[in-house]
This record gives C-alpha cells, sequence and structure tokens, in this order.
C-alpha cells in the first residue's frame, strides 16, 4: 500500500494552513481542547515533518525538536515546507513503503506508519484551520486514507485518550467529516470568538 500521492496531498494541505497562521492567533483555543494554537502549531509540524522524515529511515526524532519551540521562528511556515518537502523525498522510494519499522520496541509496516501519520496531517491541519478561521480542503483520496487509518486504530486511541467518542454526522457526510467524526472531533466546530 503506497499512499505517496495521497501523503503528499495532505502534506500540501497542511502547509497552506500552516502559511496562514498569524503569531497573533498563538492563544487561540483549538478543537484540541487542552492545546492553544502554539502547541498545536508545533505539534503538527515535529511530527508530520521531522518524525515522518526520520520514520522512512526507521529512526525516531530527539527529545530537542519535540521540545523544540518552531512558532518562535518567523519563518516557521517556510520551515515546514521545506522539512515537509525532505519527508516527502524520503518516503518516494516505493521501497521505504516495504520495509518493517521499529516502532517502540515492536515491528510495523512502514505502510501503517505512513498511514497514521498522514491521518495525523489531515486531522490535526483540520485542527489547525478550524482554530484559526481558515477553510480546510484536502483530495478526497487524502481524506480517505486517513479515514481508513482512523477507523483501523481509533480504539485504541481511545483507550489512551487520543481520541473522544465518535461524533454522530449524517450518512451523506463528505469523507472528511467522516473521519473526524470518527476520531471525535465535531466537524461543525468553531472557535468560541467565532460562534
Amino acid at each position: 500500500m503506497n499512499l505517496h500521492t495521497e501523503m503528499t496531498d495532505a502534506a500540501d494541505a497542511a502547509a497552506r494552513t500552516v502559511a496562514n497562521v498569524d503569531a497573533g492567533q498563538f492563544g487561540r483555543p483549538t478543537p484540541c481542547t487542552d492545546w492553544d494554537v502554539r502547541t498545536l502549531l508545533n505539534h503538527l509540524i515535529v511530527w508530520t515533518s521531522y518524525s515522518l522524515a526520520a520514520r522512512a529511515e526507521g529512526e525516531s526524532v530527539g527529545q530537542d525538536l519535540i521540545d523544540r519551540d518552531f512558532a518562535a521562528d518567523p519563518g516557521f511556515a517556510a520551515d515546514y515546507r521545506a522539512q515537509l518537502n525532505v519527508a516527502l523525498t524520503a518516503w518516494s522510494d516505493p521501497a521505504t513503503w516495504e520495509r518493517s519499522l521499529d516502532v517502540m520496541g515492536s515491528p510495523m509496516p512502514a505502510a501503517d506508519v505512513a498511514a497514521l501519520n498522514l491521518a495525523e496531517m489531515v486531522l490535526h491541519g483540520w485542527d489547525l484551520a478550524a482554530a484559526t478561521g481558515q477553510a480546510y480542503a484536502v483530495s478526497e483520496a487524502a481524506a480517505a486514507a486517513a479515514l481508513q487509518a482512523v477507523a483501523a486504530n481509533a480504539e485504541l486511541f481511545r483507550q489512551y485518550k487520543g481520541f473522544a467518542e465518535p461524533v454522530q454526522v449524517p450518512a451523506d457526510a463528505t469523507v472528511l467529516d467522516q473521519v473526524l467524526a470518527l476520531s471525535g472531533r465535531d466537524p461543525g466546530w468553531t472557535a468560541p470568538d467565532e460562534a
């Protein structure tokens, strides 16, 4: 299962969203109730670009990157786009998708690691867009890949409080709204000062 095209679409959507975040929005609430925009932005940057690139090589990011305040750099959006390109290049070799990676001491197919990261891009990209008043758009193929990854892991993530309980959406909801709802997000969420 090679999702490089879908990963590229999700990365482009995330990069567009990050590019339109203003420092004046850093303190705003987000759909991730314990995080403000700055915390969410830093999480999105480290896990969907630096970690994604490291994972392609079977490695993990260090604590220095996990703790780094990327948002403190005025060029954070351009830097994120550049690091996403590094990650996408690292995953462009079809052989990378066939490997088994060590994830926290257990083997995991590289394609599954990539699919989870793609879901992270879509979910947190949407979170950031909603928190900063942006429209979020991603290809239906990328949203469908995220939905498949979320469906396969939702119950496990709920056990560790990574996802809330599913939200009900209409039967004809878009694929994006379906993945948001399955992960416990309300697709109609807006920042409190915009409600």
